[in-house]
């Protein structure tokens, strides 16, 4: 009797010790996942050579990561390939955004993104709060960015090398947008002195015929102008990076959704087609002597009236929408703008006889 007494006295006591160490283990636990501290996982998508980009980069996300370190986890993806360009406005399209709304920089945090730098730095932080609040954030399950994230690297103020980022950029751009101003100015120019003797042609009073090397010129121009829009041609379709020499950001421009006519054809191409037509009906003009010879030359200053047209267009858009500019792009436009000029003579001749025959 005393030593089941005893026996049940152990078991009580092995009991109670068994309940107080389950206790203070799952205390243990609970205290544990409790401290384990909330992430949020966010991706930065940005060009070489932005200005923008490098803002962001050097300025915006150094403290930001310092404050909220180890709990932000920031992958930085580079578009270095017009496909990387591509999955950038797929992830857009999947997140609600239109064409217009997606551009770079632009951070991605769950499903909410943050396009631009001024966007970034007045919401980035108060997002992290936010996310940190209710129990942190993972990317969200996009196919498209699944692949753009494993050409990712972790974002380190201390570790990341800036260096890739050039740091003349910003003043390249500058050099740029101050260009694209002259230019724009010059084809507006060209494009009222157009008008002017247009209206004189129809008053009986046309230029006279172009000879000798202004009309050697026209052909010379076009195919200068074609080889610039066949590379640009080939950067879209191999989807590799331009060359854009000391002045402007090409990358970006082409990186825009306003590189491709109605989302679909390359403006290079666009480009190239209408210099070649330009070199065809010159070469028509002077081999031949039929009906087409003699509207070749008004049909040359339709095309290029039409090309210069487009190129304030598209100059337009690289000042004021996309803030950037494309060396090329300039080039080609001041190009179709001397070939609308060269192209004035015969189309006032043209409109002074059917003017005369009326």
């Amino acid at each position: 009797m005393l030593n089941r007494t005893r026996y049940m006295r152990k078991t009580s006591l092995l009991l109670v010790l068994l309940l107080l160490l389950a206790g203070f283990s799952s205390r243990v636990n609970a205290q544990t996942i409790s401290t384990t501290p909330s992430v949020v996982h966010a991706a930065l998508f940005w060009v070489n050579g932005c200005s923008n980009c490098t803002q962001v980069l050097e300025d915006t996300l150094p403290p930001i990561e310092e404050k909220y370190a180890p709990q932000l986890s920031l992958m930085l993806v580079e578009l270095a390939t017009i496909k990387d360009t591509d999955n950038l406005y797929a992830l857009g399209t999947a997140l609600g955004l239109s064409k217009e709304q997606i551009g770079v920089p632009f951070l991605l945090i769950d499903r909410t993104a943050l396009v631009g730098a001024d966007e970034i730095q007045n919401r980035l932080s108060g997002l992290i709060e936010q996310y940190l609040a209710s129990g942190g954030a993972n990317y969200p399950d996009i196919p498209s960015l699944g692949e753009m994230l494993s050409k990712g690297v972790p974002f380190s103020s201390s570790t990341t090398d800036l260096q890739l980022i050039p740091q003349a950029a910003g003043n390249n751009n500058a050099l740029g947008m101050t260009l694209a101003w002259v230019i724009m100015g010059l084809m507006a120019a060209a494009l009222i002195l157009a008008i002017v003797i247009i209206l004189r042609a129809f008053q009986g009073k046309p230029l006279g015929e172009i000879k000798g090397w202004l009309d050697i010129a026209i052909p010379v121009l076009a195919i200068i102008g074609l080889g610039a829009s066949i590379y640009l041609t080939y950067v879209e379709f191999t989807h590799t990076r331009a060359l854009c020499g000391p002045v402007g950001d090409c990358n970006t421009v082409q990186s825009s959704p306003y590189s491709k006519l109605f989302g679909v054809i390359p403006i290079g191409l666009v480009g190239a087609l209408g210099y070649v037509a330009i070199l065809a009906s010159w070469l028509w003009r002077r081999l031949r002597s039929d009906a087409f010879a003699r509207v070749a030359g008004p049909a040359m200053f339709g095309m290029a009236l039409f090309g210069t047209l487009f190129s304030v267009y598209l100059t337009y858009l690289e000042l004021f929408v996309i803030h950037a500019v494309c060396l090329w792009c300039l080039s080609s436009a001041v190009i179709i703008t001397f070939l609308m000029l060269l192209n004035l003579p015969p189309i006032t001749q043209w409109l002074a006889i059917s003017d005369e025959e009326d």
